[in-house]
């Protein structure tokens, strides 16, 4: 059975990782971004999602961060059960040009599935096993949107224990266009770790805005706490007023960090 096998792939990866040395890490943030491609994603919905998620990247806040990181990013679109696709394998972040490199991917990424249900924990499956494929990253971090709670698949809930045993954050932008309750079933069942949060649109057309500001708070203001020696609760939950993010400078290292840490404050609000 497709669960089981997706399962045993997982708990495989635990077993696997807990028995071998930690190497030098080569990143802070190895990122998963799944996006929901089920039946009750319209073609202009799904193209939304896409361009949204593409421009997001392109933030400037956003991409200097990435940057500074090394990043590790892959893309999943996911449907129902046993219909889940890596889409953009691991892709390394280390200049401006492979941000533009990976949002242009985005953008052109050709739609897997179109008519089938919607499979959360099936999602998390393979965002779990992805990350014995990655480089070994300071953050492990699965983004996650959706329209509508999981109807077929292994439960998201029951994930969280394997989750954490692999130092994996979920983070969930909730699009209520047809689930006004979704945020709320997300923080229940879906996200998990230190500082995980939901992001909400409650339309579509709210989703480019709203995943830029999930981005911001979720790359480059933890990026920059985590360089300084930050711990995620001592960060601030929100702050600055709101701004536009500008072009990358040439910052010194440390400066920049500051910066990208007040920028990220002020385009998250």
């Amino acid at each position: 059975m497709r669960i089981t096998a997706h399962l045993l792939s997982a708990r495989l990866f635990l077993a696997v990782a807990a028995l071998l040395p930690l190497p030098a890490q080569a990143c802070d943030l190895a990122l998963v971004l799944a996006v929901d491609v089920s039946g009750s994603v319209d073609a202009t919905e799904y193209r939304i999602q896409m361009d949204g998620l593409a421009a997001g990247l392109r933030d400037g806040v956003v991409s200097e961060a990435l940057v500074i990181a090394k990043a590790q990013v892959s893309l999943i679109q996911w449907s129902g059960r046993a219909r889940q696709e890596v889409s953009i394998p691991w892709t390394t972040i280390g200049s401006f040009d492979d941000v533009e490199a990976l949002a242009q991917a985005i953008e052109a990424a050709p739609r897997p599935w179109r008519n089938f249900s919607t499979a959360l924990g099936e999602a998390l499956l393979l965002g779990l096993n992805q990350f014995s494929q990655a480089p070994d990253c300071s953050r492990r971090v699965i983004d996650l949107s959706g329209d509508g709670p999981s109807n077929e698949g292994v439960e998201p809930a029951t994930l969280k224990p394997m989750l954490r045993a692999a130092g994996i954050t979920v983070n969930a932008i909730a699009i209520e266009q047809s689930a006004p309750d979704l945020t709320a079933y997300f923080y229940e069942h879906v996200i998990r770790g230190e500082g995980a949060f939901v992001e909400t649109a409650h339309r579509f057309a709210d989703y480019p805005d709203k995943i830029r500001r999930k981005l911001v708070r979720e790359i480059a203001r933890k990026t920059a706490g985590h360089q300084r020696g930050m711990s995620p609760a001592s960060e601030p939950a929100s702050g600055g007023t709101q701004g536009s993010a500008q072009g990358a400078e040439n910052w010194p290292t440390e400066v920049g960090l500051q910066k990208i840490a007040q920028r990220g404050a002020d385009s998250a609000k």
